[in-house]
């Protein structure tokens, strides 16, 4: 998962072609995706996250002009998941979903597929962005715009998304603690 101004954005397919992805994108992995993200925003202190979901094709297919993925699969995909309790609604149409997430009106976006999530925060917040390792016991978080390694030794590197990071890695543990402490 990113996360960048308060915004938890994730995704259903991981770092793969395009095409690989969509042979990976079923109402499986997409259910997976939406109760990772919810899971993980509860740890972290989020009571009831808000979370949309991402369409597939341009206009959410334009109601099957441009697909008929987001009308058979993506919509009824969500409206299960959100009969199991968890605030999720869409298919939203992707050029548009993350300005109403930043506006604050969703606390997280499930994207289909990775560029479709990470050009829309790295735009927003390259040097501020954090990749939070979502599912895991341990608290893992890293800067989302990688290592860096093209950089290094050349004084240009700013610390911003590696402080922001450290940040969230110290919040999460914290609330971890706290839990821990009250479960005994």
């Amino acid at each position: 998962m990113n996360v960048l101004d308060g915004q938890w954005m994730s995704r259903v397919t991981g770092h793969q072609s395009l095409r690989e992805a969509l042979d990976g994108i079923n109402p499986a992995s997409i259910t997976d995706s939406i109760e990772l993200v919810d899971r993980m925003m509860r740890r972290a202190g989020v009571a009831r996250p808000r979370i949309a979901v991402a369409a597939l094709n341009p206009h959410a297919g334009e109601n099957g002009l441009f697909g008929r993925d987001e009308i058979e699969m993506i919509r009824p995909t969500v409206e299960a998941a959100a009969k199991t309790g968890i605030a999720c609604t869409g298919p939203y149409p992707a050029d548009t979903v993350y300005v109403r997430a930043f506006a604050g009106e969703f606390d997280s976006v499930v994207a289909m597929y990775h560029d479709q999530g990470q050009i829309a925060t790295k735009l927003r917040g390259f040097n501020r962005g954090v990749t939070v390792t979502a599912g895991l016991e341990t608290v893992f978080t890293t800067p989302s715009h990688g290592t860096a390694f093209d950089i290094v030794g050349t004084g240009v590197a700013k610390t911003g998304a590696l402080e922001s990071a450290v940040r969230l890695a110290a919040q999460l543990v914290s609330i971890k603690v706290k839990e821990a402490a009250y479960a005994h």
